[in-house]
């Protein structure tokens, strides 16, 4: 297994639980979550009893459905039917793919309660509406989302854990990196950007060393994401499906905020507005709202019909976007030698939405107007990327905006960012460019490197 930052989320709840509680990891398919529990449950447990629900035998599911009214002969006739003579508060049980069975899910209420074990869900897909309709949640049960592999984990797979170690060191100390480092590391990003983060993707570039194979395992993979929409999205499948495929051409526009018109005439937001929240809920795009009025707790200011949709990973983007053969070949090609053909500024984006969701952040961006110059002029449009809320260190560490902007080319202007200090003032903390060039710092604005994004 790869070393997973979720692991030591996993230790926490394990270690401040102490069996009261259940977790459920919930992800898209194929981020790794069967991968990561099950090392989990054998390096951290005495032993463990594992039921994947998208292959159990009739028997287990009889049991469930049967035997619930007695806990200690449920959990007796489980462990003969796995072979298993589980270790008192030594032992985990893990059920797999538990959307497959909810009435699973709402039992684990009271084998928590029972307390001799410790109880691990995971599921894509967990939240829809068909999967928890008919079910009581369980308000013992603790949440943590698996994300896609962030750019640390990425090095961390490849053996390059020095690498994510100084980029730590010179994050915190604010001192560049040497040139020579900064160069390679920024070709091992942009190799990121087009393996992406799911794990069989990493496992093939990792062995063959070649982009042919991984982007091979993407593709089926979102072939798998497409019948996922068909197969569940009920009758908001073929919204959802149109959404999740207008993605790459949504964010080549220059504004990438994503024009509901463009899916057919007459579209709005409110007939798209549950398809969206099929696409977040199965864990496949990421939503960054328009925050109107900048501020700590950014949500209070959502707008949700102004948004820009992300894939959750990037890899996953770079093969939907671009064809089979010479044409994705040229892609990669063009990326790895830093051709400007490509357009990066939407992969550059896309990355970094993805490095953020990945260290907990929700997702916003704001825009707004600068007044026209003079009287025959127009009001002058300004965006930030994303906005984040921090530690100020210059206001005493209360918590302040901190605007971010992603900056794909080595050229480029910040007027953006220059109007925003003035506009919201004592509300802004640090400032952040994210840019392929070296880190520097001047004022309360700070220049990372993109491959720092993770970072923050």
């Amino acid at each position: 297994m790869y070393r997973r930052k979720c692991y030591e989320k996993l230790l926490i709840w394990k270690r401040e639980s102490k069996g009261k509680s259940a977790l459920l990891i919930e992800g898209a398919r194929r981020v790794g979550k069967t991968t990561l529990v099950r090392a989990f449950a054998k390096n951290e447990y005495a032993d463990y009893l594992y039921i994947d629900f998208s292959a159990a035998s009739p028997a287990t599911l009889e049991l469930f459905r049967n035997h619930r009214e007695d806990v200690d002969t449920f959990l007796r006739m489980l462990q003969l039917e796995y072979g298993k003579q589980l270790k008192r508060r030594d032992s985990v049980i893990i059920f797999d793919e538990v959307q497959r069975f909810p009435l699973a899910r709402e039992y684990v209420k009271h084998l928590v309660e029972d307390g001799r074990f410790d109880y691990i869900e995971t599921g894509s897909l967990v939240s829809l509406r068909k999967n928890i309709a008919d079910i009581v949640i369980p308000s013992e049960e603790d949440r943590i989302e698996l994300n896609p592999m962030d750019f640390e984990e990425y090095l961390w797979a490849c053996g390059l854990d020095i690498y994510a170690d100084e980029i730590r060191r010179a994050r915190a100390s604010l001192q560049p990196l040497p040139d020579n480092v900064h160069a390679k590391i920024m070709r091992l990003f942009n190799e990121y950007m087009l393996v992406g983060g799911m794990p069989q993707s990493v496992e093939a570039f990792i062995e063959e060393k070649d982009f042919g194979g991984c982007d091979h395992i993407k593709r089926r993979i979102l072939n798998l994401y497409l019948e996922d929409i068909t197969k569940f999205g009920g009758s908001d499948a073929r919204r959802a499906r149109a959404i999740f495929q207008a993605i790459p051409g949504q964010l080549s526009a220059s504004s990438k905020r994503f024009k509901f018109s463009t899916l057919g005439r007459g579209v709005r937001y409110e007939g798209c507005e549950a398809a969206l929240d099929w696409l977040a809920d199965a864990h496949i795009a990421n939503m960054c709202r328009l925050c109107t009025d900048p501020n700590v707790g950014l949500r209070l200011n959502e707008e949700e019909s102004s948004l820009k949709c992300y894939m959750a990973d990037t890899g996953l983007l770079v093969s939907l976007a671009f064809a089979d053969g010479p044409e994705s070949l040229s892609v990669h090609r063009d990326l790895q030698f830093g051709r400007v053909s490509v357009n990066k500024g939407m992969l550059a984006e896309n990355v970094v939405a993805q490095q953020l969701k990945a260290s907990g952040h929700s997702l916003f961006y704001h825009t707004w107007s600068e007044p026209p110059l003079s009287d025959d002029k127009k009001p002058r449009p300004r965006e930030v990327d994303f906005l984040i809320t921090q530690p100020y260190s210059d206001a005493g560490n209360k918590l302040r905006i901190c605007p971010i902007e992603v900056k794909s080319t080595k050229s480029y202007s910040t007027v953006s960012l220059d109007d925003f200090r003035p506009r919201y003032e004592k509300r802004v903390g640090a400032e952040y460019i994210l840019h392929p060039k070296q880190l520097q710092s001047s004022g309360h604005r700070q220049y990372l490197p993109l491959y720092m994004a993770h970072c923050l």
